[in-house]
């Protein structure tokens, strides 16, 4: 069968096609795609149709463009994200972001900006604040590899922190945790909100996301409370789907645990 008596094809089928090469792993992450050229010869097709295809790859940020090599196969590194791991025991000169990356042997750096505010809505209902209290924030921004890697903005009310060192414009080596663990008020309980969406023009840009690869975020809302069920802390964590993987732990409860869950639960 010549080209010219084959059934025309869309760029829709080829991208198919190529993704499912790339999911059942005929094509692995770093490996390069056919030439134009070679797909042209196999499917019959203009260089438009294929130019079409490998778009949508991208567009589903399967592939990426090497200026003069070809088009790659997308590199899948996750940073492995553990929630439950803010209340597992680190060596106290450690802090949460720094013990993420020594358990998954990599290097990363955070720029961290500090400041006051007036909280919109949804922080002031979560911590329960009056109107026109302040809130201190920190904002930090995580590097892997020298890739923007995920934000993570915490809330407090400024009046359990204001002449603390959680209000320091740098990391704090034993975590800001534990600074508020020292004031009195010891996160042991968080209530975690996970949304899936597409990122806000400011978070793309912050995060590095590239516009011609639509990249959806996870929202990770976490409300840390201490001992007497006072909320103290919001934390707002945009993790890039493709640069992360969140893991969360389960366990279950038994005896007189279990009923103070459930009694919790109700």
């Amino acid at each position: 069968m010549t080209a010219q008596d084959r059934p025309r094809v869309g760029a829709q089928q080829i991208a198919d096609d190529l993704r499912a090469l790339i999911d059942t792993g005929q094509f692995q992450p770093g490996d390069r795609l056919p030439l134009t050229r070679e797909l042209i010869a196999q499917y019959g097709v203009t260089g438009e149709t294929i130019r079409q295809a490998i778009i949508k790859l991208k567009a589903a940020g399967l592939v990426t463009s090497r200026q003069g090599s070809g088009v790659y196969v997308r590199a899948w590194k996750p940073l492995v994200y553990r929630p439950q791991s803010e209340f597992r025991r680190k060596p106290p000169t450690v802090d949460i972001w720094a013990n993420l990356l020594r358990t998954e042997g990599r290097d990363g750096t955070q720029t961290i900006e500090v400041s006051t505010m007036l909280p919109d809505e949804p922080i002031r209902r979560r911590l329960q604040l009056e109107e026109g209290e302040l809130v201190a924030v920190r904002r930090r921004t995580s590097y892997v590899d020298g890739q923007a890697h995920s934000t993570d903005d915490s809330y407090v009310a400024l009046k359990l922190v204001e002449g603390s060192e959680w209000l320091h414009q740098e990391s704090v080596e034993r975590g800001t945790n534990q600074v508020l663990a020292e004031l009195g008020h010891e996160l042991v309980q968080a209530l975690d909100e996970i949304y899936t969406r597409m990122p806000r023009p400011a978070e793309a840009k912050r995060l590095d996301l590239n516009a011609g690869t639509p990249t959806p975020v996870v929202e990770l809302i976490s409300t840390g409370h201490d001992a007497s069920g006072k909320p103290v802390q919001v934390t707002i964590i945009l993790l890039p789907g493709d640069r992360h993987l969140l893991v969360y732990e389960r366990n279950r409860y038994y005896g007189q645990a279990a009923e103070e869950v459930e009694e919790g639960d109700a």
